[in-house]
């Protein structure tokens, strides 16, 4: 009870209605502990030492500039609202056992079940969800061909 007429006294000095503290069943932390989820104070800094740095974020290539996947199969996609068009894509199998949906650049494709390609970073920007594409002439994937 000594605590709750210090709180009572302390509300009363800053100008608080009595109404606006707890009830007495519960009791309120005590000032001064309750703290932002921020900056840490320097007692706590001195206790526990730094906090560890956060995790570095992996890009969609889980940090690793190319990978190698199986195509499982092709698809066509339709681009966010202000765009009209056919996105080709392919559902590929990575090499780390990932499944991810790639996009095939340039105009007409070789692409069916089971070929093997070279997969880089590189979102499109228009498919939600594509973060990846299909690297060009690398492995079964052939080159763009060149109009006549």
């Amino acid at each position: 009870m000594a605590l709750r007429n210090l709180l009572r006294a302390a509300a009363s000095l800053r100008g608080c209605a009595l109404g606006a503290l707890p009830p007495a069943g519960k009791q309120p932390a005590a000032p001064g502990l309750q703290q932002a989820a921020g900056m840490a104070t320097l007692n706590q800094m001195h206790r526990k030492g730094r906090p560890p740095p956060p995790p570095v974020k992996l890009g969609p290539t889980f940090g690793r500039p190319q990978l190698k996947g199986v195509v499982i199969k092709t698809l066509i996609r339709k681009p966010k609202k202000p765009n009209s068009a056919n996105r080709k894509c392919a559902r590929v199998r990575l090499s780390n056992g990932k499944e991810v949906v790639c996009f095939i650049p340039g105009e007409g494709h070789n692409l069916q079940e089971h070929h093997v390609v070279l997969v880089q970073g590189g979102r499109t920007q228009d498919l939600p969800g594509v973060k990846l594409t299909i690297v060009r002439g690398k492995y079964d994937c052939a080159h763009v061909q060149k109009k006549k």
